[in-house]
């Protein structure tokens, strides 16, 4: 099968910056992109479709204007263009299953029900089995490098360095999918890996099996050698990427999020499992995705 990254497209400014973040990725993996947009004949089709236009032309139209643009930037980009008469979670999840990643926009997260009655990003990153990007609308090629100097764009200056990569690491229960995504992302970019881990207070003693408690700096001490520990033969087989390690108490919701305002791509993982009611991604990676403005990876793992 030909390599490909997959956006899903419904002709939403956000997933117009999805189809062309995942332009970008496809171009540093060596891949073809694959546009991917779902529809199904409704009996009340939605407001954005013409009253005196089919409801499949009006899909294929949407399909092609998004394909154009895309081309319109990267005219040597193999393009798949990809219609299907499907719901857009199931093509979608079925897209992903195909593709080294899929990509779709995403406008947030609201809502007490979270992922369980959210978009249909939402459900497909509760699901899928590959990582999926969400990008909000409005982001650029632009915004994934550091601003060049006197006003000048970056796409003009293809030496200008990308932002970080920054990955939130649990040493608790390391992930070898999540962090080798983290460090082959950074590795594609020639970007810094920012690696990010949170921990509690002197309590945490007892996740450890201790008798009796530690102090504050003995502890940020014992979390910073596990970090450095975990990322040891990572860093070894990517050794040129640059890694700085922030450790520090607190939520790792909130250092994430303080951290995506600088970064070019957030990596954070989901834990496959069945919850109560359904599939779900877990607070940190819903609270991230949730307020992140800059793209977020979510790498499903065991």
């Amino acid at each position: 099968m030909l390599r490909h990254v997959a956006a899903g497209i419904d002709g939403s400014p956000e997933s117009l910056a999805a189809a062309h973040w995942a332009a970008r990725e496809a171009v540093r993996r060596g891949t073809a992109l694959r546009l991917v947009h779902a529809w199904k004949w409704q009996p009340r089709p939605n407001a954005s479709v013409p009253a005196d236009m089919p409801q499949r032309a009006w899909a294929e139209e949407t399909l092609s204007r998004v394909s154009d643009t895309v081309h319109a930037g990267h005219s040597d980009l193999l393009i798949i263009d990809d219609l299907l008469e499907d719901t857009p979670v199931t093509a979608l999840l079925a897209a992903a299953g195909q593709a080294e990643l899929v990509v779709l926009g995403s406008r947030g997260i609201s809502g007490a029900a979270g992922f369980l009655t959210g978009s249909v990003s939402q459900r497909v990153v509760a699901r899928s089995i590959r990582t999926v990007v969400l990008v909000r609308a409005g982001r650029n090629g632009t915004d994934e490098h550091f601003c060049a100097m006197d006003g000048i764009s970056p796409e003009e200056i293809p030496e200008t360095p990308y932002r970080d990569v920054v990955l939130g690491l649990d040493t608790e229960q390391p992930c070898d999918e999540l962090i080798e995504f983290a460090f082959d992302a950074a590795r594609r970019r020639a970007a810094p890996l920012r690696v990010i881990h949170a921990f509690g207070g002197p309590s945490a003693y007892a996740a450890a099996g201790r008798l009796t408690p530690v102090d504050g700096p003995q502890l940020l001490a014992e979390q910073e050698r596990s970090v450095v520990g975990t990322l040891r033969p990572w860093c070894e087989k990517f050794s040129e990427v640059a890694v700085t390690e922030t450790v520090a108490k607190g939520r790792a919701a909130g250092l994430l999020i303080r951290a995506s305002a600088d970064a070019g791509l957030v990596v954070v993982g989901r834990r496959m499992r069945e919850a109560r009611f359904g599939t779900h991604i877990g607070s940190v990676a819903h609270a991230v995705l949730h307020h992140a403005p800059s793209p977020v990876a979510v790498v499903p793992h065991v």
